[in-house]
Formats: C-alpha cells, sequence, structure tokens
C-alpha cells in the first residue's frame, strides 16, 4: 500500500494525490491519501493508526512539504521507505509566518482555518534527530518558491535526490518520474 500525505493547507483531492491515485490504481497497487487535519498531532495520529492497522512491510509512504516532515518521522519509526517532494524539513520556520495571519488556506474548497503556536509546539514532537537516510528518496526543484530546496539537499545528503531546475513547490512534471519512484520504493 502506498499513502500519500498532502502538505499544509493540502488535502487527499490535490493535484499529485490524483495523479498517483491514478498512476497506482493502474499498477494494481492499493493508494491511500488520507485528507489530514492541519492540527499536526492529529495528523500524525491518524497515518499511525493507518499503518499500524496494515500490515507496515507493504507500506510506503510519499509526503509533499508538511507531509514530507510527517514521512520523515514515520518512515524512521515504522522503517518504511518513503518519497519525499520539496518536503518541509524545517517546518517551524517554513510556518512561522502563518502566525502573524492567524489563519491558513485550505487549498481543497478555498476556506480558511485557524492555525496557531501551539500548532508549532505540535511539530517539535516530530522532529527526528538522525533521520536513516537510506529510507529516503528526495525529490527536489531548485526554484521552489516556498522552500530552499539546499536544506533538504543537505540534510539528505545520503539518500538519493533527484534535483531539477525550474519547478515549483509542488514539483512540476513529477509525472515524468512514475518510474524512478516505483523502483525505489520497489513496487512492480
Amino acid at each position: 500500500m502506498v499513502i500519500y500525505i498532502h502538505g499544509f493547507g493540502g488535502s487527499g483531492k490535490g493535484v499529485k494525490a490524483q495523479l498517483f491515485r491514478k498512476h497506482y490504481k493502474e499498477k494494481g497497487v492499493k493508494f491511500l491519501a488520507p485528507s489530514l487535519s492541519y492540527t499536526p498531532q492529529l495528523a500524525v495520529s491518524t497515518l499511525e493508526e493507518i499503518i499500524t492497522t496494515c500490515n507496515t512491510e507493504d507500506i510506503k509512504l510519499i509526503g509533499s512539504s508538511l507531509g514530507g516532515f510527517y514521512a520523515i518521522y514515520l518512515a524512521n519509526k515504522y522503517n518504511l521507505k518513503a518519497l519525499l517532494i520539496n518536503p518541509s524539513t524545517k517546518p517551524n520556520s517554513t510556518l512561522y509566518k502563518i502566525l502573524e495571519e492567524g489563519r491558513a488556506l485550505n487549498f481543497f474548497d478555498l476556506s480558511y482555518f485557524d492555525f496557531n503556536l501551539n500548532h508549532l509546539y505540535m511539530l517539535k514532537n516530530y522532529v527526528v534527530a538522525k533521520p536513516k537516510e537510506e529510507l529516503f528518496l528526495l525529490m527536489l526543484q531548485k526554484d521552489d518558491d516556498v522552500i530552499d530546496y539546499t536544506i533538504a539537499k543537505e540534510e539528505f545528503k545520503n539518500s538519493k535526490q533527484i534535483i531539477t531546475t525550474g519547478g515549483g513547490h509542488g514539483f512540476d512534471g513529477i509525472d515524468k518520474y512514475l518510474n524512478d519512484i516505483d523502483n525505489f520504493l520497489e513496487i512492480k
């Protein structure tokens, strides 16, 4: 089973989730892209419940942005392979600017939700000091307008990496790398 973990303000109905859903359906691979709470503790507990209910040997993770941060934590805890797409490895600093507004946009229905300092404190519970770098494939685009790609590049220097010029935070053209992703995740 492949579990897709969306980013901050995202959902299981986002563009990448839909792309992966279609791809894995065509391959006959179980795929799940839950729409997670914006509250970190609830999001992670939902993912852990899914993982512990399933056979962890069969689970692969795909995490995008904040979902990449969650995937780092979960992959290390449960020894799972994971694809990290423009991951937020330092979400406290990335999301701190949201606190000024006090609310954030849900990209699915364009509504707003409250985001506060307690949410940032919750993220500290999921920091992994020394990730098992062999578990990860990083996909980074140099023109990511949200996160500096060099941070993840350096933090995961011993992980496999695909770095492209151009693009953006959503990783433009990810469909060109589906075979590379499947090979790394060992999906036939």
